[in-house]
Formats: C-alpha cells, sequence, structure tokens
C-alpha cells in the first residue's frame, strides 16, 4: 500500500477541537504539530501533540491569528498540511492562500470559497443565485448608526444585525427600536472588528421563533457533493449554541430532501471543497431560508458522527489529500439520535457571566460506544480570559431521543468539575424542560424559560427525597465509623442515633437511617428508601442505587456541612441532631454587604471603556462601562438614577471579578 500523502499536520487552533483533531490525525498515523500562545504552554492540546511551537503572547491576535507565525512554525517543523480547527484562522481565505502559495496542504475548502462564504452578504446573493430562498433584508453595508436606522425602519423592527464577516454569535444583536439599533450598531461593529478585524455590519429581518437547523455537506475535489442529514441548533443564548441535535425534532423526510438538494446545489455553485454546513432558519410554518454557510468543521459535529457512523475529521484529511468520497447520497444511512451539551465556563446564576482560573478538579464520564466528551481542558489546568469559554462537549446517542436525552442527563451527572464556575447544571435543567423533551424547540427558548438565567429555586424542583437519602447515608457512615475510632473515653465514647434532621436546601426533614451490611434504610416521613452504595470515603462521586434507580452524586466535606454536586448544582447540606438542629436555627444571622454605593467587575475581563466620569448624574438605563470577556463585549447598565463620585478603574485595565469600577455619591446606587 503506498504511503498516504499527508505525513505531518499541524494544528492551527488549541482546546478541545485541537485535541480532537490530534486524536484522529495518530489513529490514522499521522503525526502532529500543536500551536499555543504563551497563555496555553501548559494547555492539553500541546501535550498531545508530538510537537509544539510557541506563537505569540495570550491576545489572539498576536498569537493565533498571527498568519506569518503559523507559516514559520510549519516550515520550523516540517508539517505538510494545516488543519484549522473552527475559530481563528478556520474561515481566513488570506491563510488559505497563503498556505497554498506555500506548497501546504489547507485541510478545508478552497480560499475563493471561503471567500464567497465568508462574506455574508456576498453568500446571501450567491444562494439566491443557486435557487436557495433566503431571509428578506438589506443586503448591503450599512454605514453607521444613521443608516442601520433608516434601513430598519423601511424593513421593520425588529431586525437582527450581523457582522458581515461573522460568525459564533460575534457582531450579532437582535433590535427592536431606533435607540436599541443604535446602540447596537456600535456594539456589533466594535465586537466584528475585535473577532474577526472586519467591522462591517448588515441587517436581516427577524423571524419570530425561528428554529435554527443546517445541514452538514462533504465534497471531494472531483465534484462529488453530498450531504448527511440535518442538525438542530435551535437552543442558543446570545446567538451561541449550547446544545444541538441530530436528527432535528421538526424534520420530515420531505422536508430533509429540499433541505439537503439547497444544500447540495450551493455548494457546486461555489466549487466546493471538504466539510462544510449550511446554515438555514425554519419558521413556524416550515418554511425555511438560508442563514449562512460555514466553510469549516462545526463544533457540532460530533452528533452527526453518531448517527452517520463516520469520522467527518478523517474524510477532510483524506479529501484534502486527494481521495475521493466512497459513498454516493444513496449509500448515507442516519442511525438513531444524537444529543451534544456544550459545557462552558460560565456562571447560570449571574447571568452566565464568564468565569476564569484554576480548575483543581476534572472528573469526566466514561466514554462508551454511545457517548463521548471531547474536552480540552485538564486537571490543574487555566481558563484563562482571552479565548472562548468552552471547556468541552458532552455528546449522547441512543436509539430515540429521549434515550439519548437521558443518557446524556447521567454523563452531566458523572461531570466533575472545580474551581470555576461551570454550565452543567443550567444543561441539565435545559434538558429537563418540558419544552425540551418534547421538541418545542426555538432560538427563544432560553430566553423565555430562563429569563434570569438558573435561579435558586430552579435547583430544588423535583423529588428531593433520593438526596435527602443520600445525605443521611454519607453522615451514618462518617457516624458509624466515628464511633469505630479506638481509645475514647469510657462513658463519655461517641453513640451512633437514627434520628437526624437533614437541612437541604435551606429546609430541614426529620429521617431515621438504620444501617446492615447491604446499605441504610432512610425514612422520611411516609417514604422509605433503599440506599445501596460501595462508596468508600474520600471518593468524590456518591454512586448509589436508590430503590432501584442510579443515582450519582458528587461529595466534599466541609467541616458540619456536606456539599453535594447534583447534576451539576452544588446544595450544602448539615445532618445534625435535633437539638443541634435547633440551636442553629437560633443562631443570629450575618447581613448581607451592602454594595449599593460602588460598581463592580461582575466577571474578570479587559475594562475597554468606561462612559461617565466624576460629576456625571447618570440616569437608570445609561451605559457605565464595557468589559470584553472571552471574545465578548459586556456593557454594564445603571439600575437607578446616580452620580459619580470616583473612578476606581482605568480603561486598559484588567479587572478581577468584584473588582470596584465607579464609586457613587451618597443615597445612589446601581447595578
Amino acid at each position: 500500500m503506498a504511503p498516504f500523502p499527508i505525513h505531518k499536520i499541524l494544528i492551527a487552533n488549541r482546546g478541545e477541537i485541537a485535541c480532537r483533531i490530534i486524536q484522529t490525525a495518530h489513529r490514522m498515523g499521522i503525526r502532529t504539530v500543536a500551536v499555543h500562545s504563551e497563555a496555553d504552554r501548559d494547555a492539553r492540546h500541546v501535550g498531545a501533540a508530538g510537537e509544539s511551537v510557541c506563537v505569540g503572547p495570550p491576545p489572539a491576535a498576536e498569537s493565533y491569528l498571527r498568519i506569518d507565525r503559523i507559516i514559520e512554525a510549519c516550515r520550523s517543523k516540517g508539517a505538510d498540511a494545516v488543519h484549522p480547527g473552527y475559530g481563528f484562522l478556520s474561515e481566513n481565505p488570506a491563510f488559505a492562500a497563503r498556505l497554498a502559495d506555500e506548497g501546504i496542504a489547507f485541510i478545508g475548502p478552497g480560499a475563493d470559497a471561503i471567500r464567497s462564504m465568508g462574506d455574508k452578504i456576498a453568500s446571501k446573493r450567491l444562494a439566491q443565485q443557486a435557487g436557495v430562498p433566503t431571509v428578506p433584508g438589506f443586503d448591503g453595508e450599512l454605514r453607521d448608526a444613521a443608516h442601520a436606522v433608516s434601513v430598519a425602519r423601511e424593513i421593520g423592527y425588529p431586525v437582527m444585525l450581523k457582522a458581515t464577516a461573522g460568525g459564533g454569535g460575534k457582531g450579532m444583536r437582535v433590535v427592536r427600536d431606533d435607540d436599541e439599533c443604535r446602540s447596537a450598531f456600535e456594539r456589533a461593529s466594535s465586537e466584528a472588528r475585535s473577532a474577526f478585524g472586519d467591522g462591517r455590519v448588515f441587517l436581516e429581518k427577524r423571524i419570530d421563533q425561528p428554529r435554527h437547523v443546517e445541514i452538514q455537506i462533504l465534497a471531494d475535489r472531483y465534484g462529488t457533493v453530498v450531504h448527511l442529514g440535518e442538525r438542530e441548533c435551535s437552543i442558543q443564548r446570545r446567538h451561541q449554541k449550547v446544545i444541538e441535535e441530530a436528527p432535528s425534532p421538526c424534520v420530515d423526510g420531505e422536508l430533509r430532501l429540499a433541505m439537503g438538494r439547497c444544500a447540495v446545489a450551493l455548494a457546486r455553485e461555489v466549487g466546493y471543497e471538504s466539510a462544510g454546513t449550511v446554515e438555514f432558519l425554519v419558521d413556524a410554518d416550515r418554511r425555511f431560508h438560508f442563514l449562512e454557510m460555514n466553510t469549516r468543521l462545526q463544533v457540532e459535529h460530533p452528533v452527526t458522527e453518531f448517527v452517520t457512523g463516520l469520522d467527518l475529521v478523517e474524510w477532510m484529511i483524506r479529501i484534502a489529500a486527494g481521495e475521493r468520497l466512497a459513498w454516493s447520497q444513496d449509500d448515507v444511512r442516519m442511525r438513531g439520535w444524537a444529543i451534544e451539551a456544550r459545557v462552558y465556563a460560565e456562571d447560570p446564576f449571574r447571568s452566565f457571566l464568564p468565569s476564569v482560573g484554576r480548575v483543581v478538579r476534572y472528573l469526566l464520564p466514561p466514554d462508551s460506544p454511545d457517548s463521548r466528551v471531547d474536552s480540552g481542558v485538564e486537571e490543574g489546568g487555566e481558563i484563562p480570559i482571552h479565548y472562548d469559554p468552552m471547556i468541552a462537549k458532552v455528546i449522547a446517542h441512543g436509539a430515540t431521543r429521549d434515550e439519548a436525552r437521558v443518557r446524556l442527563r447521567e454523563m452531566l451527572s458523572r461531570f466533575c468539575i472545580r474551581g470555576i464556575a461551570h454550565n452543567i447544571g443550567f444543561l441539565a435543567a435545559l434538558i429537563d424542560h418540558p419544552r425540551f423533551r418534547e421538541g418545542r424547540l426555538s432560538t427563544d427558548l432560553i430566553a423565555e424559560t430562563f429569563p434570569d438565567g438558573l435561579r435558586a429555586e430552579d435547583t430544588m424542583r423535583g423529588d428531593l427525597g433520593p438526596l435527602i437519602a443520600v445525605a443521611a447515608s454519607i453522615h451514618r457512615r462518617y457516624a458509624d465509623r466515628a464511633a469505630r475510632i479506638g481509645g475514647q473515653l469510657a462513658g463519655y465514647e461517641r453513640r451512633v442515633h437514627d434520628d437526624w434532621v437533614v437541612r437541604l436546601g435551606g429546609t430541614s426533614h426529620g429521617v431515621e437511617v438504620s444501617a446492615d451490611d447491604g446499605g441504610h434504610d432512610v425514612r422520611w416521613g411516609e417514604r422509605h428508601f433503599r440506599v445501596s452504595s460501595d462508596w468508600r470515603f474520600g471518593q468524590p462521586r456518591f454512586e448509589a442505587v436508590v430503590n432501584g434507580e442510579s443515582i450519582c452524586v458528587h461529595v466534599e466535606r466541609r467541616d458540619l456541612t456536606y456539599r453535594l454536586w447534583h447534576l451539576g448544582i452544588p446544595i450544602d447540606t448539615m445532618v445534625l441532631t435535633a437539638r443541634a438542629a435547633a440551636l442553629l436555627d437560633a443562631m443570629p444571622k450575618r447581613p448581607l454587604e451592602d454594595r449599593s454605593g460602588r460598581l463592580v467587575s461582575p466577571m474578570p475581563g479587559l475594562l475597554i471603556a468606561l462612559r461617565v466620569g466624576p460629576g456625571d448624574a447618570v440616569k437608570r438605563g445609561q451605559a457605565l462601562a464595557v468589559i470584553e470577556a472571552m471574545k465578548m463585549e459586556n456593557v454594564l447598565i445603571a439600575e437607578r438614577d446616580v452620580i459619580i463620585a470616583a473612578c476606581l478603574a482605568s480603561e486598559g485595565e484588567t479587572l478581577q471579578v468584584d473588582q470596584p469600577i465607579l464609586e457613587f455619591a451618597p443615597s445612589s446606587g446601581a447595578s
């Protein structure tokens, strides 16, 4: 057999996608080179590759986006191909063209196809030429905020502002009136310029209650183009996808055929080669409209891999090496259902603010033939402020949608992250929500069902009985161990009670706990729970069977408190004697700190703008400051009328969470 044409691949990316590409390349016998910034020197993808090269300081614009340094890394390490992953340079036509000039294979489409589809205005016109239905809107470039308002009025609110060179939700805003349009134009343009080096913005009509459905295609250089079915990507927050699945609950065979034909027609129109995705919006009447084409591998590609049995990274490599697709459209078969959840470093209890820091504990659910975790993080690693907040992707497959959903829920319950905030609890609540279970999806689902993020009351819904039983069982184990300690003073030995009070979620529950060789029997009022587990002291996961049902709870003992994590939600629990519980209730409560006199940073990030100064009288709703974190701009708004007494931070300063930014005059306050 002739040797494979590609010998060494440089991965021009980081995080989980770099690890994912390295895994397939090594399975194919291809050597790999990782690039990294100074912030990523000890990152997981660096250790996973055979070789590595530092390409610059932490900011992406000075490292991962530096074409010259990526090319030089290829030369120095002898890489004959580059896989760009997604984001960064993956859809940069100048990068693809430079690689071609250097004789280095680009594992993706050609520069012309990237250029045609990367400009959202040009791609919309090409889609129309190919007979693909498009969203109504203004196809030209918006000159300024006043021009945006004029066009929006003509089309009719609500409208969507979008970055011409955008993707991943960057530079995108929904606006409903003139004031929102002016503000959103500036934010979208600034965000797009920061993310893509191109601040151009255009405008489309906003489709109410849309579903986001995309078609995966593969095309070789010999003219064969096939589609691999659809993915539903409607579950989004701030235009960033959160949960994806394949197939879509709203797509039948007829709609799949029509959308697939349009996706293939568009790919042929631009002479496409490699993997790509054609994205559509589907309205309430199941009419579909072209949104954009992503000329790269998608974050959510694993769900398609599960239902088709194909490794998309492998086929991107094979196509780049000149191979033909080994099948036709008639050979594509879809098996079962797959759902993917994105685990982000963000705090759903604080309006999804980004979280950075060191990951002090990181335990993954085990992979299986019907599940996997794609991760770029490892225990002891850092989550920096400079890049996307994604930690990992959790993917589950089942014969049916609900089987995949239940398996995903079980995987989330076994995922353990400590040291930073994360959204695992939110993901679990989301896939348990009736609208998700019933497949009634839209891009507005999160905004409508969790408008304020995750709340404490959301975490305490459902049956608390199994958690109460688990807490009682864990404490009984500690009590029994304490009673067995030798050398106790005669007459004062530790005695184990059967009656306890479990304080969980701010409420107290009287229980009786008895032990035998097989586990514990817990009685809570009229209910009985049998808890069986082989858990040992010090193990972070308490995996048990409670009344015949499996449950996984993460355990951390903190003095008198047990912190239990169930489905990603931390719950502080105490198990006390009745007397101790009564005394605790009588203890005075410490008042909450009053922060109304200052504006503090709700997240770590870069203070890119201060909109006010000392002595300014600020009205409710006025912008105070703009913080950039994890490639998104966050505007801090005054919640009431205030007078600025002092500025405590400066533009360009890197802020820590809760760091003071502004001080208000006495008797005034803001967010």
